[in-house]
C-alpha cells in the first residue's frame, strides 16, 4: 500500500484495518510512504509497525509515484521474503472486505493457470456510502477481448503471483498513471493468464473531484495504451481505433459530460457482464 501526502488519517485507518482483520492471515503489509505524509497518519502507521510483526513501513524522501513504489516493494520481497508467493496491492483510501485475501488465494490454489486475479468492486463516496458497482469479465478470453477498449482488471483489487515478477516483468517507472493498463498488455502479450471474480471484494473510494482527475496526461496515456494493446495483441480494428479517439475526445468533455458518460458506460459494462 503507498500512503502519500493527501491521505486522510480516518480513511489511512479503514484501509489498513481492513487488511489487518483479514480471515487469511499469513500475510506481510508492506507500507510505503511515498514523499511526506501528513503528520498524524506518520505517527499512526509508524507506531503500527512498532506494535505489528507484520507490519513493514518504508518511506521515501521524495514523492516517486506509485510505480517506483510497487517496484521497490516487489524488488524488496523477492530479496528479502523469498517464499511469498503473491502479490497484492491496494490503496490508502479503500477498504478490502474482509474474506477477499482468502477468496482470491482459494481461487488461484485452485486456478494455476491464471497468474492475474482482480475481483469486482464496490464504489463508495467520502461517506463510504455506496455509490455504484464496477464488474469486470470473469474469464480470460473476455478480458483479451475488451483489452484494447479498457482496463481489464479492477487494479484496487488485483493480486498477482510473484513468478510473474521474478520473471523480470514491473511497472514502467516513467508512468504516473495508466501503469495498470501497459502492464497488463505486455503480461497478456507474454501469454499470462488473467481472471477476475464476479464477487466485489473491495469499497472503491471515488471521491468528489473523481470525474475531474482524467486531465491531459491520463487521457493520453489511456489513449497510447489502447493503441499499444491493438498493436502487441493484434487486434487493430475499425471498432477498436473509433472507441480510442472516441474517448479520447470525452476524456476533454467538461466533467459534467464525463460523469454522465461514466455512470452508462459502468450500466452497460456490468449489465453485459451480467448476462455472461
Amino acid at each position: 500500500m503507498g500512503v502519500y501526502i493527501e491521505d486522510q488519517l480516518d480513511w489511512v485507518i479503514q484501509s489498513v484495518e481492513s487488511l489487518l482483520s483479514q480471515s487469511y492471515q499469513k500475510f506481510q503489509l508492506i507500507l510505503v510512504l511515498d514523499g511526506e505524509v501528513k503528520e498524524d497518519v506518520f505517527y499512526f502507521l509508524s507506531q503500527l509497525s512498532i506494535e505489528r510483526d507484520n507490519v513493514q513501513l518504508i518511506k521515501s524522501a521524495v514523492n516517486v509515484g506509485l510505480s517506483a513504489c510497487m517496484n521497490f516493494v516487489i524488488d524488496w520481497t523477492i530479496e528479502n521474503l523469498p517464499r511469498v508467493e503473491y502479490f497484492f496491492r491496494m490503496d490508502a483510501d479503500d477498504i478490502s472486505l474482509p474474506e477477499r485475501f482468502e477468496k482470491q488465494i482459494n481461487f488461484l490454489e485452485t486456478h494455476k493457470d491464471t497468474q492475474v486475479l482482480g475481483t469486482s468492486l464496490v464504489e463508495i463516496n467520502e461517506d463510504g456510502k455506496k455509490v455504484g458497482k464496477r464488474t469486470l469479465p470473469k474469464n480470460h478470453a473476455d478480458i483479451f477481448r475488451i483489452l484494447p477498449k479498457r482496463c481489464a482488471v479492477n487494479h484496487p483489487t488485483v493480486v498477482v503471483r510473484m513468478e510473474v515478477f521474478k520473471a523480470g516483468h514491473r511497472y514502467n517507472k516513467a508512468l504516473q498513471n495508466t501503469q495498470d493498463y501497459f502492464l497488463w498488455i505486455e503480461l497478456c502479450a507474454a501469454g499470462y493468464k488473467f481472471a477476475n471474480l464476479s464477487e466485489p471484494l473491495l469499497e472503491f473510494r471515488r471521491v468528489n473531484d473523481f470525474y475531474k482527475r482524467r486531465g491531459l496526461s491520463k487521457s493520453i496515456n489511456e489513449f497510447k495504451a489502447r493503441f499499444y494493446t491493438m498493436k502487441l495483441l493484434k487486434r487493430f480494428s475499425f471498432g477498436n481505433i473509433s472507441y480510442a479517439f472516441a474517448v479520447l475526445f470525452l476524456r476533454l468533455t467538461p466533467s459534467k459530460v464525463v460523469k454522465m458518460a461514466y455512470q452508462v458506460d459502468r450500466y452497460f459494462l456490468n449489465k453485459s457482464v451480467k448476462n455472461e
